[in-house]
Protein backbone atom coordinates (compact mmCIF):
# COMPACT_ATOMS: atom_id res chain seq x y z
CA UNK A 1 0.00 0.00 0.00
CA UNK A 2 2.99 2.65 0.47
CA UNK A 3 3.89 2.57 -2.88
CA UNK A 4 0.33 3.70 -3.85
CA UNK A 5 1.20 6.90 -2.37
CA UNK A 6 3.92 7.48 -4.84
CA UNK A 7 3.35 10.45 -6.97
CA UNK A 8 3.77 10.89 -10.62
CA UNK A 9 5.50 14.58 -10.65
CA UNK A 10 8.99 14.83 -10.17
CA UNK A 11 10.33 17.23 -8.21
CA UNK A 12 14.02 18.39 -7.23
CA UNK A 13 15.00 16.58 -3.80
CA UNK A 14 18.46 18.09 -2.17
CA UNK A 15 18.22 16.66 1.12
CA UNK A 16 15.68 13.88 0.95
CA UNK A 17 16.59 10.66 0.25
CA UNK A 18 13.02 7.76 0.06
CA UNK A 19 14.32 4.05 0.03
CA UNK A 20 17.73 4.16 -0.98
CA UNK A 21 19.07 2.19 -4.06
CA UNK A 22 22.58 1.25 -1.78
CA UNK A 23 22.85 0.81 2.08
CA UNK A 24 26.73 1.68 4.59
CA UNK A 25 30.12 1.94 3.92
CA UNK A 26 30.63 -1.07 6.69
CA UNK A 27 28.82 -3.56 5.21
CA UNK A 28 31.04 -3.43 2.20
CA UNK A 29 34.06 -3.54 4.13
CA UNK A 30 33.05 -6.37 6.05
CA UNK A 31 32.14 -8.48 2.68
CA UNK A 32 35.88 -7.82 1.26
CA UNK A 33 37.04 -8.39 4.44
CA UNK A 34 35.83 -12.05 4.62
CA UNK A 35 37.34 -12.72 1.42
CA UNK A 36 40.87 -13.26 2.98
CA UNK A 37 41.16 -16.38 4.54
CA UNK A 38 41.03 -16.66 8.36
CA UNK A 39 39.91 -13.46 8.87
CA UNK A 40 37.47 -11.94 11.82
CA UNK A 41 36.26 -8.58 10.87
CA UNK A 42 36.03 -5.96 13.45
CA UNK A 43 32.89 -3.37 13.55
CA UNK A 44 34.40 -0.53 15.33
CA UNK A 45 31.63 1.31 17.18
CA UNK A 46 28.08 0.10 18.67
CA UNK A 47 27.07 -3.77 18.97
CA UNK A 48 23.86 -2.34 16.78
CA UNK A 49 25.60 -1.58 14.10
CA UNK A 50 27.73 -4.82 13.92
CA UNK A 51 24.20 -6.54 14.29
CA UNK A 52 22.74 -5.05 11.04
CA UNK A 53 26.20 -5.44 9.29
CA UNK A 54 26.06 -9.27 10.06
CA UNK A 55 22.36 -9.97 9.91
CA UNK A 56 22.29 -7.62 5.68
CA UNK A 57 24.58 -10.04 4.22
CA UNK A 58 23.24 -13.33 6.62
CA UNK A 59 20.06 -12.71 4.85
CA UNK A 60 21.43 -12.05 1.45
CA UNK A 61 23.90 -14.81 1.89
CA UNK A 62 21.68 -17.26 3.63
CA UNK A 63 25.07 -17.74 5.87
CA UNK A 64 26.33 -17.13 9.30
CA UNK A 65 28.38 -14.24 8.90
CA UNK A 66 31.19 -13.69 11.64
CA UNK A 67 31.59 -10.81 12.96
CA UNK A 68 33.46 -8.88 16.57
CA UNK A 69 32.49 -5.40 17.70
CA UNK A 70 34.21 -2.65 19.90
CA UNK A 71 30.70 -2.48 21.80
CA UNK A 72 30.76 1.34 22.61
CA UNK A 73 28.73 2.49 25.65
CA UNK A 74 27.90 6.40 26.72
CA UNK A 75 31.32 6.08 27.56
CA UNK A 76 32.96 5.38 25.03
CA UNK A 77 30.82 8.16 22.55
CA UNK A 78 32.24 10.59 25.07
CA UNK A 79 36.14 9.68 26.01
CA UNK A 80 36.66 7.41 22.47
CA UNK A 81 37.09 3.85 21.62
CA UNK A 82 40.54 3.12 22.25
CA UNK A 83 40.32 1.04 25.26
CA UNK A 84 37.41 -1.03 23.41
CA UNK A 85 39.47 -1.88 20.39
CA UNK A 86 42.89 -2.22 22.33
CA UNK A 87 40.90 -5.50 24.68
CA UNK A 88 38.82 -6.53 21.72
CA UNK A 89 42.19 -7.18 19.82
CA UNK A 90 43.43 -9.05 22.71
CA UNK A 91 39.91 -10.80 23.25
CA UNK A 92 39.90 -12.06 19.79
CA UNK A 93 43.08 -13.22 19.04
CA UNK A 94 42.97 -15.16 22.61
CA UNK A 95 39.61 -16.84 22.08
CA UNK A 96 39.11 -17.13 18.34
CA UNK A 97 42.01 -17.44 16.89
CA UNK A 98 42.07 -15.32 13.43
CA UNK A 99 44.76 -14.99 10.78
CA UNK A 100 43.38 -11.31 10.49
CA UNK A 101 41.03 -9.11 12.33
CA UNK A 102 40.37 -6.76 9.75
CA UNK A 103 39.08 -3.47 11.39
CA UNK A 104 36.19 -1.12 9.77
CA UNK A 105 34.51 1.96 11.46
CA UNK A 106 31.26 3.31 11.85
CA UNK A 107 29.52 6.62 11.93
CA UNK A 108 30.50 6.76 15.63
CA UNK A 109 33.62 6.40 15.74
CA UNK A 110 34.04 8.40 12.80
CA UNK A 111 32.39 11.50 14.62
CA UNK A 112 34.21 11.22 17.62
CA UNK A 113 37.48 10.99 15.75
CA UNK A 114 39.04 7.94 16.70
CA UNK A 115 42.79 7.39 15.26
CA UNK A 116 42.32 3.65 14.66
CA UNK A 117 45.88 3.66 13.04
CA UNK A 118 47.33 4.74 16.69
CA UNK A 119 45.55 2.71 18.24
CA UNK A 120 46.79 -0.76 16.24
CA UNK A 121 50.02 0.70 16.55
CA UNK A 122 49.45 1.26 20.38
CA UNK A 123 48.09 -2.75 20.42
CA UNK A 124 50.86 -3.96 18.77
CA UNK A 125 53.34 -2.16 21.18
CA UNK A 126 51.46 -3.38 23.98
CA UNK A 127 52.16 -7.02 22.99
CA UNK A 128 48.27 -7.61 21.93
CA UNK A 129 48.80 -8.53 18.42
CA UNK A 130 50.92 -11.82 17.98
CA UNK A 131 53.84 -12.56 16.37
CA UNK A 132 52.63 -13.39 12.28
CA UNK A 133 49.17 -12.36 13.14
CA UNK A 134 47.73 -8.83 11.36
CA UNK A 135 45.22 -5.89 12.11
CA UNK A 136 44.11 -3.90 9.29
CA UNK A 137 41.70 -1.15 9.05
CA UNK A 138 39.65 0.82 6.42
CA UNK A 139 37.72 4.04 7.17
CA UNK A 140 34.33 3.62 6.74
CA UNK A 141 31.64 5.99 7.60
CA UNK A 142 28.44 5.28 6.61
CA UNK A 143 26.91 8.85 6.16
CA UNK A 144 29.16 8.72 3.18
CA UNK A 145 29.17 6.52 -0.29
CA UNK A 146 27.95 3.40 -0.12
CA UNK A 147 28.54 -0.21 0.35
CA UNK A 148 30.48 0.01 -2.40
CA UNK A 149 32.76 2.70 -1.16
CA UNK A 150 33.35 0.45 1.66
CA UNK A 151 34.15 -2.36 0.26
CA UNK A 152 36.47 -0.59 -2.09
CA UNK A 153 38.27 1.02 1.58
CA UNK A 154 38.51 -2.17 2.95
CA UNK A 155 40.30 -3.34 -0.74
CA UNK A 156 42.77 -0.38 -0.31
CA UNK A 157 43.06 -1.54 3.83
CA UNK A 158 44.23 -5.25 2.46
CA UNK A 159 46.90 -3.38 -0.02
CA UNK A 160 48.18 -1.24 2.63
CA UNK A 161 48.66 -4.34 4.75
CA UNK A 162 49.91 -7.32 2.95
CA UNK A 163 51.39 -5.85 -0.49
CA UNK A 164 55.14 -5.29 -0.80
CA UNK A 165 57.67 -5.11 -3.22
CA UNK A 166 60.05 -8.25 -2.86
CA UNK A 167 63.53 -8.69 -4.81
CA UNK A 168 62.21 -11.84 -6.65
CA UNK A 169 59.67 -10.61 -9.66
CA UNK A 170 56.73 -13.46 -9.78
CA UNK A 171 55.26 -14.53 -13.14
CA UNK A 172 51.73 -14.08 -12.10
CA UNK A 173 48.80 -11.43 -12.18
CA UNK A 174 46.84 -9.51 -9.63
CA UNK A 175 42.86 -10.35 -10.42
CA UNK A 176 40.80 -7.96 -8.10
CA UNK A 177 37.47 -8.48 -8.17
CA UNK A 178 34.42 -6.09 -7.64
CA UNK A 179 31.35 -6.50 -5.18
CA UNK A 180 30.24 -9.79 -6.65
CA UNK A 181 28.80 -12.77 -5.47
CA UNK A 182 31.12 -15.85 -4.00
CA UNK A 183 29.66 -17.50 -7.67
CA UNK A 184 31.04 -15.11 -9.72
CA UNK A 185 34.33 -15.16 -8.28
CA UNK A 186 34.43 -19.09 -8.48
CA UNK A 187 33.32 -18.07 -12.43
CA UNK A 188 36.15 -15.21 -12.60
CA UNK A 189 38.88 -18.14 -11.28
CA UNK A 190 37.81 -20.59 -13.72
CA UNK A 191 37.81 -18.49 -16.84
CA UNK A 192 41.43 -17.57 -15.66
CA UNK A 193 42.10 -21.58 -15.00
CA UNK A 194 41.07 -22.28 -18.76
CA UNK A 195 43.76 -19.65 -20.08
CA UNK A 196 46.46 -21.38 -17.77
CA UNK A 197 47.23 -17.81 -16.30
CA UNK A 198 49.04 -17.84 -12.79
CA UNK A 199 46.92 -15.00 -10.74
CA UNK A 200 46.34 -14.10 -7.02
CA UNK A 201 42.99 -12.85 -6.82
CA UNK A 202 42.28 -10.87 -3.85
CA UNK A 203 39.39 -10.89 -1.91
CA UNK A 204 38.09 -14.28 -2.51
CA UNK A 205 34.76 -14.65 -1.15
CA UNK A 206 33.93 -18.28 -2.37
CA UNK A 207 33.79 -21.07 -0.43
CA UNK A 208 33.62 -18.97 2.34
CA UNK A 209 29.87 -17.31 1.84
CA UNK A 210 28.49 -20.37 -0.04
CA UNK A 211 30.49 -23.12 1.63
CA UNK A 212 29.42 -26.67 1.51
CA UNK A 213 27.31 -28.14 4.85
CA UNK A 214 29.21 -30.84 6.36
CA UNK A 215 27.25 -30.87 9.80
CA UNK A 216 30.21 -29.10 11.18
CA UNK A 217 30.70 -25.44 12.43
CA UNK A 218 34.03 -24.25 11.17
CA UNK A 219 35.06 -20.65 12.10
CA UNK A 220 37.00 -20.22 9.05
CA UNK A 221 35.74 -22.21 6.27
CA UNK A 222 38.81 -22.99 3.66
CA UNK A 223 37.95 -20.16 1.08
CA UNK A 224 39.46 -16.84 1.14
CA UNK A 225 43.08 -15.50 -0.49
CA UNK A 226 45.15 -16.89 2.08
CA UNK A 227 48.19 -14.27 3.82
CA UNK A 228 50.64 -15.60 1.71
CA UNK A 229 49.56 -14.99 -1.27
CA UNK A 230 48.66 -11.51 -0.45
CA UNK A 231 52.04 -10.76 0.45
CA UNK A 232 53.46 -11.59 -3.77
CA UNK A 233 51.16 -9.41 -4.96
CA UNK A 234 53.40 -6.35 -4.86
CA UNK A 235 55.90 -8.83 -7.10
CA UNK A 236 53.05 -9.43 -9.61
CA UNK A 237 53.48 -8.12 -13.34
CA UNK A 238 50.44 -6.59 -14.37
CA UNK A 239 46.41 -6.61 -11.96
CA UNK A 240 43.76 -6.51 -13.81
CA UNK A 241 41.44 -4.47 -11.84
CA UNK A 242 37.19 -4.99 -12.35
CA UNK A 243 34.67 -2.39 -11.42
CA UNK A 244 36.39 1.17 -11.37
CA UNK A 245 34.40 2.01 -8.07
CA UNK A 246 35.37 -0.90 -6.22
CA UNK A 247 38.81 -1.44 -7.33
CA UNK A 248 40.73 1.27 -9.25
CA UNK A 249 41.95 3.07 -5.48
CA UNK A 250 43.24 -0.59 -4.44
CA UNK A 251 44.88 -0.69 -8.04
CA UNK A 252 46.48 2.75 -7.82
CA UNK A 253 47.84 2.12 -4.82
CA UNK A 254 49.73 -0.97 -6.00
CA UNK A 255 51.12 0.25 -8.97
CA UNK A 256 52.14 3.63 -6.60
CA UNK A 257 53.73 1.52 -3.83
CA UNK A 258 54.87 -1.51 -5.86
CA UNK A 259 54.73 -0.10 -9.66
CA UNK A 260 52.43 -3.05 -10.55
CA UNK A 261 50.97 -1.78 -13.73
CA UNK A 262 47.02 -1.82 -13.98
CA UNK A 263 43.98 -2.13 -16.20
CA UNK A 264 40.93 -0.79 -15.48
CA UNK A 265 38.39 -3.29 -16.64
CA UNK A 266 34.14 -3.28 -16.28
CA UNK A 267 32.84 -6.55 -14.20
CA UNK A 268 32.71 -9.09 -17.11
CA UNK A 269 29.17 -9.39 -17.38
CA UNK A 270 27.89 -9.80 -20.59
CA UNK A 271 29.67 -10.56 -24.19
CA UNK A 272 31.95 -7.30 -24.70
CA UNK A 273 33.30 -7.34 -20.85
CA UNK A 274 34.08 -10.54 -20.79
CA UNK A 275 35.72 -10.51 -24.13
CA UNK A 276 38.05 -7.34 -22.85
CA UNK A 277 38.70 -9.32 -19.46
CA UNK A 278 39.42 -12.24 -21.51
CA UNK A 279 41.88 -10.87 -23.80
CA UNK A 280 43.54 -8.58 -21.61
CA UNK A 281 44.69 -11.55 -19.15
CA UNK A 282 45.61 -13.58 -22.56
CA UNK A 283 47.73 -10.07 -23.44
CA UNK A 284 49.15 -9.70 -20.18
CA UNK A 285 49.40 -13.68 -19.18
CA UNK A 286 50.93 -14.54 -22.84
CA UNK A 287 48.41 -16.95 -22.87
CA UNK A 288 46.44 -18.54 -25.87
CA UNK A 289 42.61 -18.09 -25.67
CA UNK A 290 41.73 -22.03 -25.35
CA UNK A 291 38.69 -23.42 -27.83
CA UNK A 292 36.79 -23.94 -24.98
CA UNK A 293 36.45 -20.79 -24.19
CA UNK A 294 35.53 -19.81 -27.27
CA UNK A 295 32.94 -22.46 -27.37
CA UNK A 296 31.33 -21.21 -24.30
CA UNK A 297 30.98 -17.44 -26.26
CA UNK A 298 29.62 -18.85 -29.52
CA UNK A 299 26.77 -20.57 -27.46
CA UNK A 300 25.94 -17.42 -25.92
CA UNK A 301 25.92 -15.95 -29.50
CA UNK A 302 23.36 -18.90 -30.78
CA UNK A 303 20.48 -18.09 -27.58
CA UNK A 304 20.64 -14.60 -28.43
CA UNK A 305 20.57 -15.21 -32.62
CA UNK A 306 17.53 -17.36 -31.87
CA UNK A 307 15.86 -15.70 -29.26
CA UNK A 308 15.94 -12.01 -30.72
CA UNK A 309 12.30 -11.96 -31.84
CA UNK A 310 11.60 -11.74 -27.81
CA UNK A 311 14.07 -9.46 -26.36
CA UNK A 312 14.21 -6.42 -29.60
CA UNK A 313 12.68 -3.29 -28.26
CA UNK A 314 12.13 -4.36 -24.36
CA UNK A 315 12.42 -1.54 -22.47
CA UNK A 316 14.51 -2.06 -19.05
CA UNK A 317 14.78 -0.01 -15.50
CA UNK A 318 17.73 -0.75 -13.78
CA UNK A 319 19.19 -0.14 -10.14
CA UNK A 320 22.16 -1.34 -8.35
CA UNK A 321 26.08 -0.60 -8.33
CA UNK A 322 27.35 0.94 -10.44
CA UNK A 323 30.48 -1.27 -11.63
CA UNK A 324 27.56 -3.90 -12.06
CA UNK A 325 25.36 -1.51 -13.55
CA UNK A 326 27.69 -0.47 -16.41
CA UNK A 327 28.78 -3.97 -17.96
CA UNK A 328 25.25 -4.77 -17.20
CA UNK A 329 23.36 -1.89 -19.76
CA UNK A 330 26.12 -2.72 -22.28
CA UNK A 331 24.90 -6.53 -22.54
CA UNK A 332 21.43 -5.42 -22.60
CA UNK A 333 22.25 -2.94 -25.40
CA UNK A 334 23.87 -5.49 -27.34
CA UNK A 335 20.43 -7.44 -26.95
CA UNK A 336 18.98 -4.91 -28.97
CA UNK A 337 16.99 -3.98 -25.42
CA UNK A 338 16.42 -0.72 -24.21
CA UNK A 339 17.44 0.16 -20.78
CA UNK A 340 15.45 3.58 -20.19
CA UNK A 341 15.55 4.23 -16.15
CA UNK A 342 19.14 3.79 -14.48
CA UNK A 343 19.57 4.59 -10.48
CA UNK A 344 22.76 3.79 -8.40
CA UNK A 345 22.82 5.08 -4.78
CA UNK A 346 26.56 5.24 -4.72
CA UNK A 347 27.96 8.52 -5.62
CA UNK A 348 30.41 9.34 -8.82
CA UNK A 349 30.24 12.12 -11.13
CA UNK A 350 31.89 9.07 -13.96
CA UNK A 351 28.33 7.50 -13.42
CA UNK A 352 26.18 9.03 -15.36
CA UNK A 353 28.61 10.04 -18.56
CA UNK A 354 29.61 6.54 -18.77
CA UNK A 355 25.76 5.78 -19.18
CA UNK A 356 25.01 8.63 -21.57
CA UNK A 357 27.84 7.31 -23.94
CA UNK A 358 26.37 3.70 -23.76
CA UNK A 359 22.84 5.13 -24.63
CA UNK A 360 23.16 7.86 -27.04
CA UNK A 361 22.35 5.96 -30.22
CA UNK A 362 20.48 3.16 -28.39
CA UNK A 363 18.16 4.92 -26.05
CA UNK A 364 19.28 8.82 -26.00
CA UNK A 365 16.35 10.03 -24.04
CA UNK A 366 16.95 7.44 -20.95
CA UNK A 367 16.65 8.86 -17.45
CA UNK A 368 19.76 8.06 -15.34
CA UNK A 369 20.09 8.91 -11.99
CA UNK A 370 22.96 8.05 -9.13
CA UNK A 371 23.91 9.61 -5.67
CA UNK A 372 22.34 10.06 -2.20
CA UNK A 373 18.68 11.31 -3.93
CA UNK A 374 19.01 8.57 -6.75
CA UNK A 375 16.34 6.31 -4.86
CA UNK A 376 14.08 3.76 -5.52
CA UNK A 377 10.86 6.57 -5.16
CA UNK A 378 12.44 8.57 -7.81
CA UNK A 379 12.86 5.21 -10.09
CA UNK A 380 8.89 4.31 -9.23
CA UNK A 381 8.14 7.89 -10.04
CA UNK A 382 9.46 7.38 -13.56
CA UNK A 383 7.57 3.99 -14.13
CA UNK A 384 4.27 5.75 -12.96
CA UNK A 385 4.91 8.19 -15.89
CA UNK A 386 6.16 5.34 -18.23
CA UNK A 387 6.27 1.86 -18.15
CA UNK A 388 8.50 -0.45 -18.91
CA UNK A 389 8.71 -4.06 -19.82
CA UNK A 390 11.45 -5.66 -17.04
CA UNK A 391 12.32 -4.68 -13.97
CA UNK A 392 16.61 -5.37 -12.72
CA UNK A 393 17.37 -4.80 -9.26
CA UNK A 394 17.78 -6.03 -5.79
CA UNK A 395 14.81 -7.74 -3.75
CA UNK A 396 13.27 -3.91 -2.86
CA UNK A 397 12.05 -3.93 -6.41
CA UNK A 398 9.23 -6.26 -5.93
CA UNK A 399 7.42 -3.64 -4.70
CA UNK A 400 7.74 -2.03 -7.65
CA UNK A 401 6.96 -4.76 -9.33
CA UNK A 402 3.60 -6.14 -7.90
CA UNK A 403 2.23 -2.30 -7.55
CA UNK A 404 3.18 -1.77 -11.54
CA UNK A 405 2.68 -5.87 -12.62
CA UNK A 406 5.91 -5.32 -14.56
CA UNK A 407 8.31 -8.98 -14.77
CA UNK A 408 11.27 -8.93 -12.39
CA UNK A 409 14.56 -9.99 -12.32
CA UNK A 410 16.49 -9.82 -9.27
CA UNK A 411 20.33 -8.86 -9.38
CA UNK A 412 22.59 -6.78 -7.03
CA UNK A 413 22.78 -6.75 -3.44
CA UNK A 414 21.17 -7.37 -1.32
CA UNK A 415 18.25 -10.21 -2.29
CA UNK A 416 16.32 -11.25 0.42
CA UNK A 417 13.83 -13.51 -0.83
CA UNK A 418 15.07 -15.58 -3.01
CA UNK A 419 18.31 -18.12 -3.29
CA UNK A 420 21.06 -19.14 -6.19
CA UNK A 421 22.60 -15.66 -7.01
CA UNK A 422 25.41 -17.07 -4.13
CA UNK A 423 25.85 -20.60 -6.36
CA UNK A 424 25.28 -19.21 -9.89
CA UNK A 425 27.39 -16.83 -12.19
CA UNK A 426 26.31 -13.98 -13.65
CA UNK A 427 30.12 -12.83 -14.67
CA UNK A 428 31.71 -14.76 -18.34
CA UNK A 429 29.75 -16.12 -21.03
CA UNK A 430 28.24 -18.89 -18.85
CA UNK A 431 26.88 -15.49 -16.72
CA UNK A 432 25.65 -13.80 -19.73
CA UNK A 433 23.68 -17.10 -20.68
CA UNK A 434 22.24 -17.20 -17.36
CA UNK A 435 20.95 -13.70 -17.47
CA UNK A 436 19.47 -14.57 -21.00
CA UNK A 437 17.80 -17.23 -19.94
CA UNK A 438 16.22 -15.54 -16.93
CA UNK A 439 15.11 -13.03 -19.02
CA UNK A 440 13.67 -14.98 -21.36
CA UNK A 441 11.71 -17.01 -18.65
CA UNK A 442 10.16 -13.73 -17.24
CA UNK A 443 9.16 -12.62 -20.65
CA UNK A 444 7.71 -16.16 -22.54
CA UNK A 445 5.88 -16.62 -18.68
CA UNK A 446 4.23 -13.05 -19.14
CA UNK A 447 3.49 -13.98 -22.49
CA UNK A 448 1.77 -17.04 -21.48
CA UNK A 449 -0.29 -15.32 -18.90
CA UNK A 450 -1.36 -12.79 -21.30
CA UNK A 451 -2.32 -14.50 -24.17
CA UNK A 452 -5.84 -15.56 -25.03
CA UNK A 453 -7.30 -19.17 -25.54
CA UNK A 454 -6.80 -19.19 -29.51
CA UNK A 455 -2.72 -17.72 -29.01
CA UNK A 456 -1.91 -20.52 -26.21
CA UNK A 457 1.16 -21.74 -28.25
CA UNK A 458 2.90 -25.28 -26.93
CA UNK A 459 5.94 -23.74 -29.03
CA UNK A 460 8.04 -21.00 -29.02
Amino acid sequence: MLLRHTLPEVKERKALTINPAKTCQPIGAMYAALGIHGCLPHSHGSQGCCAYHRSALTRHFKEPVMAATSSFTEGSSVFGGQSNLIQAINNIFTIYEPDVIAVHTTCLSETIGDDVDQIVAKAKDEGKIPEGKFVIHASTPSYQGSHVTGYANMLKGIVKAFSKKGDIPRDQLNIIPAWVEPSDMREIKRIANMLGVNFVMFPDTSDVLDAPQTGKHVMYPEGGTTIPELQTTGDSKYTLALGEWCTKAAAQDLDRTCKVGYDMLDVPIGIKATDRFVMSMSRHGDVQVPALLTAERGRVVDVITDMQQYLHGKTVALWGDPDTLIPLVEFLVDLEMKPKYIVSGTPGKKFKAKMEELLKDAVPDAKIANGPQADMYLMHQWIKNEKVDLLIGNTYGKYISRDEDIPFLRMGFPILDRVGHSYFPTVGYTGAMRILEKILGLFLDRQDRDAPEESFELVM
